[in-house]
């Protein structure tokens, strides 16, 4: 089969690699209608090289169409529509039945001390296969598949593998007070989303975002946009007597422009052995901390800060002093993806499109084009929001 496949940094190659076959019973084939390309693969295209092997298959929103079961999936069957969640569980320990599958007993990396396996996503999250490929083997597919109708697009339906419910989640773990103000940092495809349910569940949202087509694309679902961290400051003061936003979505992540030090050294790191780039990531990594910054400059006393965008760093700084005297409550984490594809299904079926699932794509391209497509959307080029691979 095709693939897209990790040779080094900025070097994604679509190749032909072996076809994948049921390895336990309770894994399945997947035959890939549609794959996205997520905001923190890029991080994978230049930051976290160290754990990166040439050859790896990369890539964690897919949909698409069973094709072969193991003896123990009686939940699915060929022919079924899936979309597939970007982290591998179990459903059955004690993790998943609080509801953190994010955080899976059986599928955690303890070579690295790293939660759940992941998708396509370095030998930090277990090395596994990913899902921009003309097919995917699943593991614990008697739990993972989310299994969806026939009647609509894949777009309506993609999302609910990755960026819709981590967006949900960041509002959600944001700890909203009705009729609030919400602050989201960042409008790519989590920001977007972040955004828009924040609209729809009634809060004033504003956003922080310097990219215009993507501040455009924003306000056309309600959001106040800002193009600069001191605009977005006074909008948020007007809505609440100077007190600050009530919740904030960090959406940015680790790679936020504003640190030149910070990006020197992880691009420094990127080159290094992966050994020593390993040891460097893990004892003297730090992150770009510009949108966190922003973020616990926009909250309100008491507020909550919401990080929903990759942060890596191990030895990060971070304001400890506005944390404890603004008395701020920080939520993170990887989304737990079955706790909440139940809430968003009604959304994206819903004719009316409360989120706008079907505006957020800028570009449908073929796998073989995923090189291109990499380059376009790390650079920002040709108004790149979202772009789909179809194999």
């Amino acid at each position: 089969m095709r693939a897209v496949t990790w040779q080094g940094r900025r070097d994604i190659r679509v190749a032909d690699v072996p076809d994948p076959i049921i390895h336990y019973p309770t894994d399945a084939i997947i035959r890939v209608t549609s794959t996205a390309i997520c905001g923190s693969d890029l991080h994978l295209y230049e930051v976290l090289t160290p754990y990166m092997t040439a050859g790896d298959i990369i890539g964690h929103e897919p949909i698409g169409i069973v094709e072969e079961t193991g003896s123990a999936v009686t939940n699915l069957q060929p022919g079924d529509r899936v979309v597939i969640p970007f982290n591998v569980s179990c459903g059955t320990c004690h993790y998943c039945r609080r509801g953190l599958q994010s955080q899976c007993e059986t599928t955690q990396v303890t070579e690295y001390g790293t939660g759940a396996t992941l998708f396509g996503y370095s030998k930090l999250y277990g090395q596994l296969p990913g899902g921009q490929a003309e097919y995917l083997r699943v593991p614990h597919a008697d739990y993972g598949p989310i299994k969806v109708g026939t009647e609509l697009c894949d777009e309506h339906y993609l999302f609910l593998s990755d960026i819709l419910p981590t967006a949900w989640q960041a509002v959600q773990y944001a700890h909203m007070p009705d009729d609030s103000v919400l602050a989201v940092l960042g409008l790519g495809p989590v920001g977007q989303f972040a955004a828009r349910i924040g609209v729809q569940l009634g809060y004033d949202v504003v956003a922080l975002e310097p990219v215009p087509e993507r501040r455009d694309m924003a306000a056309r679902h309600g959001v106040t946009v800002a193009a600069e961290h001191d605009e977005a400051l006074e909008l948020v003061n007007e809505r609440t007597r100077g007190r600050g936003a009530d919740g904030v979505v960090d959406a940015v992540g680790m790679e936020a422009h504003g640190n030149h030090v910070a990006a020197a050294l992880q691009k420094a790191t990127a080159h290094l052995p992966d050994a020593l780039g390993q040891k460097a990531l893990e004892n003297v990594g730090i992150d770009r901390t510009a949108a966190l910054n922003s973020a616990l400059d926009l909250a309100g006393r008491g507020g909550t800060v919401s990080l929903s965008g990759v942060y890596g760093g191990t030895a990060t700084p971070i304001p400890m002093l506005t944390i404890f005297d603004k008395q701020l409550t920080i939520t993170a984490g990887q989304c737990n993806v079955r706790h909440w594809d139940q809430e968003l299904i009604p959304y994206v079926e819903d004719t009316a499109d409360p989120l706008g699932v079907t505006d957020l794509v800028t570009h449908r391209l073929p796998l073989e084009q995923a090189p291109e497509a990499y380059r376009m959307f790390q650079q920002k080029e040709d108004n790149c929001i979202k772009v789909v691979l179809q194999p």
